[in-house]
């Protein structure tokens, strides 16, 4: 079975090294409850290239706040360094499910 496609996506980058971010932990969640309550829709890892394909397929987009979480501390843990930031917080809004 093939990847999943998804119209939502994201590349993650170190640019000390210039390179993709292979591992990086992440969390996708959707704003629910009248905004008062952010549901978990997958966790997942970049692969080698730092994308995480399949991140929302089609399918079970619709409109309204999402918000991505990059571990970036754990990310650094597993190279054996320190973080400032312990993650970082995308958040976006979704107005058209096409």
């Amino acid at each position: 079975m093939g990847p999943v496609s998804s119209p939502l996506t994201t590349h993650a980058l170190d640019t000390a090294s210039g390179l993709p971010t292979q591992g990086l932990g992440l969390r996708l969640s959707r704003l629910e409850d009248h905004g008062q309550q952010w549901t978990k829709l997958r966790t997942s890892y970049t692969d080698h290239d730092g994308r995480c394909p399949g991140l929302l397929p089609a399918g079970q987009m619709k409109a309204g706040t999402y918000e991505l979480s990059f571990d970036t501390e754990g990310s650094w843990k597993q190279r054996g360094q320190g973080s400032f930031s312990p993650y970082v917080g995308v958040v976006f809004t979704i107005s058209n499910e096409t």
